[in-house]
């Protein structure tokens, strides 16, 4: 068989994940302060790149941007999805009063990077900074050491105690241990243990719960015999069983129920509750009102939209200036990544407007009436919809927050699975399933506390198809005890 070269002509089609095409991806599926993070170091990196700081889109200046949504004719949700923006509010009354508005004749001009003057004419970011710093719970436990213990060694197994310790405030180490290691009584240490537990906040440096209460009831005069079988008993209160509590603790229902309260105004954990940190602020990537015609206006929010452009001028020259094929290489390569970004970010904000909108329109009955009226949705109603894939949809709704007259929502919240109704009967959402099952044990009666099988039959009653393991598992997920737990705490007057 005689062999030898020849020449084929093949085409095929292949998927490339090009390094552009992945970070397009990761700006689509990002909020807009991990967007406007990403840009600014797109900024230090780029000459070509600069902040666009113009309130509204000059003329044509030779500058490429990512322009702010425009108002579109029709304000509703689906115009919402081309337009991009909500129209200006009315025009000011006529009767409004400017006497207290000062306008200085300098315009004032935002500052996005590092330069600028930092004086207090036109930057304030310097006051929060003045702010004294609060103070950490081992450095207000070694401040209450040092009055506290006057003795070397005492102090020393202060400090080793109070580096022993964890967040929650409790010391698992045994006393003996301790004594051990540092050469010393057991017996010094327990007293300096003891000593320490009365710091504030009362009840750190105890070995377990039982321990930890009992020093804040002891410091608040109300450790009485009936409030330490209480606490001896803790595994009986964890169960809800007040009949067994009241007859070992020697009271009747009133006085246990006022134990109870008292319990719970303690605090469990007292080291965590000092080094918490407030929780951050939910920043909306969405903004949403309602139009005068009473239809739904969207736009993405101004305060945190990344508004770069392209200075095209100042490209145009360092071409001109440029010296060797390199810089000239460099600067087309910083030329297409500006321009990419540009496009990118323009391209991310009407991705993002248009399934906003698919959103709004399908759950407007929640909008206007409530949690109730929430409709079931998956990820395919709405790619179909926009005409795009469902992962598309998926990276769009991470991280998105959109802000609406009934709160402030993750976009993954208006996707909820569905529930069949009966006899055929429309089909109803989870979350609302959820809610409603939630109203009906908070509105039961002591004498009748609603089993899992009595909330099957209502909620079929109202149209609703579902089995009782679904009642349990949704009970369950709202951290709602069981109808025989239910009745034992009822039992109690509160």
């Amino acid at each position: 068989m005689a062999m030898g070269p020849r020449l084929d002509m093949r085409q095929s089609q292949s998927l490339v994940m090009t390094p552009q095409l992945r970070q397009a991806i990761k700006l689509l599926q990002s909020s807009n302060m991990e967007v406007t993070a990403f840009v600014e170091e797109e900024l230090e990196r780029n000459p070509l790149l600069e902040w666009d700081e113009r309130s509204t889109p000059g003329p044509d200046d030779g500058r490429t941007t990512n322009p702010l949504p425009t108002p579109s004719d029709t304000p509703d949700a689906a115009s919402a999805a081309s337009a991009d923006s909500m129209p200006t509010e009315a025009a000011a009354p006529l009767d409004v009063d400017w006497s207290n508005v000062h306008d200085s004749d300098a315009a004032f001009t935002p500052s996005h990077g590092s330069g600028g003057s930092r004086d207090f004419d036109d930057d304030l970011s310097g006051i929060d900074d003045l702010a004294a710093a609060g103070k950490t719970l081992r450095e207000h436990i070694g401040e209450q050491i040092r009055l506290t213990f006057h003795d070397a060694k005492e102090r020393l197994i202060a400090a080793q105690l109070l580096a022993l310790v964890d967040p929650a405030g409790r010391l698992a180490i045994e006393s003996d241990i301790i004594a051990r290691a540092m050469g010393c009584p057991t017996a010094q240490v327990e007293r300096v243990r003891l000593l320490m537990q009365r710091f504030d906040p009362v009840g750190m440096f105890c070995r377990d719960l039982r321990e930890c209460l009992g020093v804040q009831l002891a410091d608040r005069n109300r450790l009485d015999p009936a409030m330490q079988a209480l606490l001896d008993n803790l595994e009986l209160l964890a169960r809800r069983d007040t009949r067994t509590l009241m007859k070992l603790c020697g009271v009747d229902a009133e006085d246990m129920a006022e134990m109870v309260a008292e319990l719970k105004r303690l605090d469990p954990k007292p080291g965590a509750s000092f080094d918490q940190m407030p929780a951050p602020a939910i920043v909306p990537d969405v903004l949403m009102r309602r139009a005068p015609n009473g239809e739904w206006l969207l736009e993405l929010n101004p305060e945190t939209l990344p508004r770069v452009l392209v200075n095209r001028g100042f490209h145009a020259r360092a071409v001109v200036g440029a010296k060797n094929k390199e810089e000239k290489a460099f600067l087309a390569e910083r030329m297409q990544t500006a321009t990419w970004l540009v496009k990118s970010l323009e391209q991310r904000a009407n991705t993002i407007i248009k399934v906003a909108a698919e959103i709004v329109r399908r759950q407007d009955g929640f909008f206007r009436h409530g949690v109730e009226h929430l409709r079931p949705l998956i990820l395919r109603d709405v790619a179909e919809a926009v005409a795009m894939h469902e992962s598309t949809v998926s990276r769009v709704t991470a991280n998105k927050y959109i802000a609406t007259p009934r709160g402030t929502f993750e976009l993954k919240y208006f996707f909820t699975t569905a529930i069949a109704g009966t006899h055929g009967g429309e089909a109803h959402s989870a979350e609302a399933v959820r809610h409603r099952i939630r109203g009906m044990i908070e509105a039961e009666d002591a004498a009748d506390v609603l089993s899992d099988d009595a909330i099957v039959e209502r909620l079929r009653k109202e149209g609703v198809d579902i089995a009782r393991r679904t009642v349990a598992k949704y009970r369950e997920a709202l951290r709602i005890p069981s109808s025989v737990q239910r009745k034992r705490e009822k039992a109690v007057p509160a």
